[in-house]
């Protein structure tokens, strides 16, 4: 498929070895590592994409993934978590690292081969699409970067702050439902409930400095970007 290259990061060498078979059966060239370490003396920057476990040795998958972000050569390397740890907390952890998806073991083969394609597919989306800025005053955010800027400082957020954020400076003065605000950032996540929404916008106001009084709660209705 274009010659993608993959590199598979799994304690588990059955595991790797399946995963290889397949990919490759779809037309991608693939590598294996066995742990963090193994994969981390390889020439990164030159992959397409990492299909990472979470839990392995010395150097677990968040910490290589905190690792790969820091560095200007990997941080735009997509990274896919694939993972036994399933919980709310986990996942948004793996987010905040900056992962393009989540995959929770036990998993089925089709769907991994489903979702790899379908982050090599946005990713190649956003290298092709003009830039996108959305500028509200002081707040600056570059969609085709999925970077945020307060007064010329970047803004770190979450994949899930990134979108609410994206929602309402490109819907500025609209009212969203907490149930609206869900099916456009949260999709088919059935795991999601109305405290995480909650949650998700309270850190975003703080990261947000002065612009976060400009996400109004408009009671028995959602949330509003209110203009000054």
């Amino acid at each position: 498929m274009e010659d993608y290259k993959i590199l598979v990061v799994d304690d588990e060498e059955d595991l790797c070895e399946i995963l290889q078979f397949n990919l490759e059966s779809e037309g991608f060239y693939v590598e294996t590592a066995f742990s963090a370490e193994e994969a981390l003396d390889k020439e990164i920057a030159g992959f397409d994409l990492i299909l990472l476990d979470v839990m392995m040795g010395n150097i677990s998958g968040f910490k290589m993934a905190s690792i790969l972000r820091k560095d200007p050569k990997t941080k735009k390397v997509p990274i896919i978590f694939l993972t036994a740890k399933d919980s709310e907390n986990d996942t948004l952890t793996g987010f905040t690292l900056g992962a393009d998806d989540y995959i929770s073991k036990p998993f089925s083969i089709k769907e991994v081969v489903a979702r790899v394609k379908a982050v090599l597919r946005r990713v190649k989306e956003a290298e092709e699409a003009p830039e996108e800025v959305v500028v509200y005053e002081g707040l600056e955010m570059n969609i085709n970067e999925k970077k945020v800027k307060l007064d010329g400082d970047a803004v770190k957020l979450t994949k899930k702050e990134f979108e609410i954020l994206k929602l309402f400076l490109e819907n500025q003065g609209r009212v969203f439902s907490r149930d609206e605000i869900l099916n456009r950032v949260w999709k088919n996540e059935s795991y999601v409930l109305d405290r995480t929404i909650d949650v998700n916008i309270t850190r975003l106001r703080k990261k947000i400095g002065e612009y976060g009084k400009n996400i109004v709660t408009r009671l028995g209705y959602g949330y509003c970007f209110e203009i000054n």
